[in-house]
């Protein structure tokens, strides 16, 4: 028997982590089947790149928990995207990317593939699994669902979601400090969420709890007020800029600061429909997805906040590529095992779907593909989301 890993799609503190706990069930359930992982995800699969995992990898799979990012590499690749991956050389003119992937899988003699990455893998995962059922392929595909934004219908709890959350407060926990290098500071906080606003919501409720822990000394400047957040913008929630602006300026007038967390997708529209206006061009990536990072969300609100609250200093932070990168805390490392051990299991047995938390119930279940979507939207009737709009003055 032949196992084959994939990994795909911006990484998330799971990847390493999903991989060593996969090995050590089918230690346990196939301790005799042959490892390799295809190399920066479906990018290897079809240029037929990929990475045999000796004895040693087996054995030592543990190491594999102590590290964020992922051992086997990633890439964004749309397999129905013809144009797309003939450009970049992946497959060339005339060919059908599923049936190149589906080639090389049959000449690696690989019986079970295990995709793990976000909604957009695991479509792909779905295309891919009925293109080998369709075409009398003998495969199994299980997929993991990760994603730090939480994003993916219907799975209830994405792994590395609760990790990133953690890691973004303890980034911003040192970009606060900020506040006391000048009067009238502006800090805005961009964190990771295409449509979806858990990350940046969790982010802050995250940030807050951990505030909750720490002693202050309001004699000195070290006041919890000037620590605390002001605002919250997330992309399921519209606002009026301009009552905003009435409101933070009223907070920076009496504590010398302001503390915004801003989703990256928060305004998106409006970004963009500026930018159309000017005749600039949108980068989108393979998917169609708007290249966030290079739009700058953050700098953008920065200049729609700065004068209006006449802000002597401005400071943008992302915490994204700091907080996707981190290793698995213990609590998503608890659900990346049990998911990958049900995952491995039902591979076993020949049933391919998502390995996930099925929000209809919150059971552990293995999701059929066709119901695998992305652009889940957060609950803002979540009650801890709604009692901190409350306690920061912005509901």
């Amino acid at each position: 028997m032949k196992i084959a890993f994939l990994t795909a799609g911006g990484i998330a503190p799971c990847l390493s982590a999903s991989i060593g706990a996969l090995i050590e069930k089918y230690n346990e359930i196939a301790p005799e089947a042959e490892l390799i992982g295809y190399l920066n995800g479906y990018r290897g699969l079809l240029l037929g790149k990929s990475i045999s995992f000796p004895n040693s990898i087996k054995k030592d799979f543990e190491i594999l928990y102590d590290f964020g990012g992922s051992p086997i590499g990633n890439s964004r690749v749309k397999l129905t995207n013809i144009d797309d991956c003939v450009k970049k050389g992946y497959v060339k003119e005339g060919q059908d990317p599923l049936k190149v992937a589906a080639e090389q899988l049959k000449n690696d003699g690989v019986n079970i593939l295990h995709t793990i990455g976000g909604d957009d893998t695991n479509t792909m995962a779905a295309q891919l699994s009925s293109y080998l059922n369709d075409n009398g392929y003998n495969l199994t595909v299980v997929g993991l669902p990760k994603t730090v934004d939480n994003d993916v219908y219907p799975i209830k709890q994405t792994l590395g979601a609760w990790t990133a959350a953690e890691q973004g407060a303890i980034h911003f926990e040192n970009i606060v400090n900020e506040n006391t290098t000048s009067t009238r500071q502006l800090i805005i906080h961009e964190v990771m969420g295409r449509h979806c606003g858990w990350l940046t919501a969790r982010t802050a409720y995250d940030y807050r709890e951990r505030m909750r822990s720490r002693r202050f000394l309001p004699e000195l400047l070290i006041d919890e007020k000037r620590w605390d957040l002001d605002a919250i913008y997330i992309p399921e929630v519209d606002f009026d800029i301009h009552h905003e602006v009435v409101r933070l300026k009223k907070i920076m007038d009496e504590k010398d600061g302001v503390n915004i967390f801003l989703s990256e997708g928060a305004g998106q529209e409006m970004i963009i429909r500026e930018m159309e206006n000017k005749g600039q061009n949108i980068p989108r990536d393979a998917f169609g997805h708007v290249r966030l990072d290079e739009i700058n969300p953050g700098q953008w609100f920065a200049e729609q906040l700065s004068n209006e609250l006449n802000a002597e200093k401005t400071l943008v932070q992302k915490s994204g590529y700091f907080s996707r990168s981190a290793k698995a805390n213990q609590r998503d490392l608890e659900l990346i095992k049990s998911s990958a051990y049900f995952g491995a299991q039902n591979a076993i047995d020949h049933i391919s779907g998502v390995a996930g938390i099925d929000d209809m119930d919150g059971e552990l279940k293995l999701i059929q593909f066709s119901r695998i979507k992305g652009g889940k939207p957060f609950n803002i009737k979540e009650d801890w989301y709604q009692k901190m709009l409350e306690e920061i003055g912005q509901k």
